[in-house]
């Protein structure tokens, strides 16, 4: 897989530094897969040399249990003063009313305009171990490498929109809602722009997904991205409605390099290819916008899956997803790439190792010899155990 680099924060491993980080546990499984990834995160850091220096904050469906919101303006404040964010997952059925003034996932939202997080990236690769937890045939999964940006802060999710009600001039007794999808030719010419300067650094692909035989919004992205591809001559610019994308990400993913598309229709590929990895839980994201800090791009960082709170607390939940989640939080937030390789190892080599969570387990019928069926704890433990950090040869003395 090509590294997601941010520039470097100068040697690690000869000045030792303190990084600040926010950490949002969350609902559900959230709590029990962000000890697991700040557990690697603190193994990792001390084999390098470096210090980690945690803000927790009580934030989604716990905020509103707590403070009666899913997330406070010091939350943010917070959030925004540290170099990055680890993020557990928010919400559950506890808090599902879609009716109530407060919901969990407004904790998102707020977190995502408040830091001008605009990208959501998802790379999307397959272990060769896992395989045969895919849905799809073995080989139409050799090759895939893939790049999803998501736009964040624009679309349908930000939208004026009217809630059910009747209508003077709607038949007796129905009732009618509507949701807006507005886009700016700057909140797309940003995000399209990352995924031609990310390109640059991979196969040179970029993906523009859209719906713009129907919708207005979708011809703007068209035109907005032609002309961001113009000034990206190297990279090779295609276009893909997205019905046609979501059929395409099954049939041949790995035609994929880096694919960008808008806030809705992101959310909805981005889950349909990770299934491709064999389960949700083992898919890392991060969330990202322009601003720099000292050592690196800010960011928030957390796994693809939600709160899955039928397994919280029972130590069933995969905590890979958000142990990568971590490590890209090293490489792209703190410049610490030799710590964040050191992760991917230890996952690669865990999986190798015939480690299997329930979610990896083979259904029944499946092989399972040399495998061994574990929990969030044991996963976790066998990852900081092969947490190996490669330093530098000392230069010979002549």
């Amino acid at each position: 897989m090509t590294e997601l680099r941010a520039e470097p924060a100068g040697d690690a491993l000869t000045s030792w530094r303190t990084y600040r980080l926010a950490a949002i546990p969350g609902d559900g499984v959230g709590p029990d897969v962000l000890a697991a990834g700040r557990l690697v995160l603190e193994a990792t850091a001390a084999a390098v040399g470096f210090g980690l220096d945690w803000t927790e904050l009580v934030v989604g469906g716990a905020g509103i249990d707590v403070h009666g919101v899913a997330i406070r303006p010091e939350d943010v404040a917070a959030c925004a003063a540290a170099d990055a964010v680890y993020l557990g997952a928010v919400g559950g059925p506890k808090w599902d009313d879609p009716s109530s003034a407060v919901r969990p996932e407004q904790a998102l939202f707020a977190l995502r305009g408040g830091l001008g997080l605009f990208a959501n990236l998802r790379p999307v690769t397959i272990h060769p171990g896992l395989v045969a937890a895919s849905p799809l045939r073995p080989e139409l999964l050799e090759g895939v490498d893939l790049l999803i940006i998501r736009e964040l802060t624009g679309g349908l999710y930000f939208g004026s929109r009217t809630e059910a009600s009747s209508s003077p001039s709607s038949p007796p007794g129905s009732r009618q809602a509507s949701d807006t999808l507005p886009y700016s030719d700057t909140e797309i010419e940003r995000v399209v722009r990352l995924a031609f300067e990310l390109a640059r650094g991979r196969r040179s692909k970029v993906t523009s997904v859209d719906k713009a035989n129907v919708l207005a919004t979708s011809r703007l992205w068209r035109r907005v991205a032609v002309e961001v591809g113009a000034g990206f001559p190297d990279v090779q610019l295609n276009h893909q409605l997205v019905d046609s994308c979501a059929m395409q990400l099954v049939k041949w993913p790995a035609a994929f390099d880096v694919l960008v598309t808008e806030n809705l229709f992101g959310d909805i590929l981005s889950d349909e290819a990770s299934v491709l990895a064999g389960s949700l839980g083992m898919l890392p994201s991060a969330s990202v916008g322009s601003r720099r800090t000292a050592h690196g791009l800010h960011g928030l960082y957390e796994p693809i899956h939600g709160s899955a709170p039928d397994i919280a607390g029972r130590d069933l939940a995969n905590p890979i997803g958000t142990i990568l989640s971590g490590a890209m939080l090293l490489r792209w937030s703190l410049g610490q790439s030799d710590a964040a390789v050191a992760i991917e190892a230890a996952v690669s080599q865990v999986i190798d190792d015939g480690f299997r969570t329930a979610d990896l387990w083979p259904a029944a019928g499946g092989a399972t010899a040399g495998l061994t069926r574990v929990g969030t704890a044991a996963m976790t433990q066998a990852i900081v155990d092969r947490i190996a950090i490669r330093r530098p040869a000392p230069e010979a003395v002549a």
